[in-house]
């Protein structure tokens, strides 16, 4: 791994010291996956409080960002700490994020206790950017009492909130007539709290009786029963009980080893990822000559992509040398 850069190493001790300027030139720099990513998350990680995160996904419309506002404004009325990252559609043309923090959460653009990043999805899938957990761990490590993410909002393929998230909390609207097909489609078996918002409209009631009917014909989530609650993040109505089902949840997973188990298996998954994704910078940018050979014949069509990657993970020696684990041998 390399070492943490002297300029780095600046910015992560300011952060950590409580210098907002710092963990936003820290947010910015991570999302840019600097070659010393692996370094500075290191030395972010060992400062961590693994404070409880809470993960806010639905269909678009649904109203997530209101109830997120309304919730921030429940735990700073309490004098808790907030950091928030919204994961929104990336620009065609910059990239980044098409809608900005300040306009999704005005209220709170300008309190100190309040913390706000919006993230472009570049493309990931599930909902949320690469950079996603990072800023996750960025927001712990800065002493923040809660953390919220929240999805892009692109329907049933938001499943991946459930692993970074330790509650998910499914946000629906009555008037969503594809709801209860998206629910099947597999939003139904990651919330841990779903959320029938704006329930001052027809149907809301309806709606909140068959999710609860769905959920009892699901398995059990290691003794956790799912709260079904009608809220109305404009009104503020809801907004009390909801935050205290969250935070019944959080009890429940600290009392309850168990319920930890997927998030386990998450984690393994994304340390594979990260290793692979580290692995595929060291090819990319792969000076061995023997590399610049297969990538030739690969480019100019002499050999099609899978038997070149077979060629490379049969001979060890070739692949070593593409990774830059030992100096390039011509055969």
């Amino acid at each position: 791994m390399r070492e943490l850069d002297p300029k780095s190493r600046d910015l992560v001790e300011r952060m950590l010291a409580g210098d907002r300027r710092a963990l936003a030139r820290l947010m910015t720099l991570i999302e840019s996956r600097p070659p010393e990513i692996y370094a500075i998350m290191a030395e972010v990680s060992s400062h961590m409080r693994r404070v409880p995160r809470l993960g806010i996904t639905g269909p678009p419309g649904a109203g997530k960002s209101t109830l997120i506002d309304r919730v921030i404004r429940e735990w700073r009325g309490r004098g808790q700490t907030v950091g928030a990252v919204a994961v929104d559609p990336s620009s065609p043309f910059s990239g980044g994020a098409v809608l900005g923090d300040r306009v999704r959460m005005q209220e709170h653009a300008l309190d100190e206790g309040v913390f706000i990043r919006s993230l472009g999805s570049r493309g990931a899938h599930g909902g949320l950017s690469r950079a996603t957990m990072e800023m996750g761990c960025l927001l712990d490590a800065f002493g923040m009492d809660h953390v919220i993410i929240e999805t892009v909002g692109v329907g049933q393929t938001e499943l991946d909130i459930m692993g970074i998230a330790d509650t998910t909390v499914v946000v629906l609207v009555p008037e969503g007539g594809d709801t209860i097909q998206t629910l099947k489609a597999g939003l139904m078996e990651i919330g841990d709290v779903f959320v029938i918002n704006k329930a001052d409209r027809e149907g809301a009631p309806r709606l909140a009786a068959e999710v609860r009917s769905m959920l009892n014909l699901q398995p059990g989530n290691c003794g956790w029963s799912v709260p079904v609650l009608l809220t109305s993040a404009r009104e503020g109505q809801g907004i009390v009980e909801l935050v205290a089902a969250i935070e019944d949840h959080h009890s429940f997973c600290k009392a309850n080893p168990a319920a930890e188990k997927f998030r386990s298996q998450y984690l393994k998954r994304w340390l594979a990822e990260l290793i692979l994704a580290e692995l595929s910078l060291r090819v990319r940018d792969s000076e061995s000559s023997r590399g610049e050979e297969i990538f030739k014949a690969v480019g100019e069509g002499e050999l099609d992509p899978y038997s070149a990657a077979a060629k490379v993970l049969a001979d060890p020696a070739f692949l070593r040398a593409l990774l830059g684990l030992e100096p390039d041998r011509e055969t």
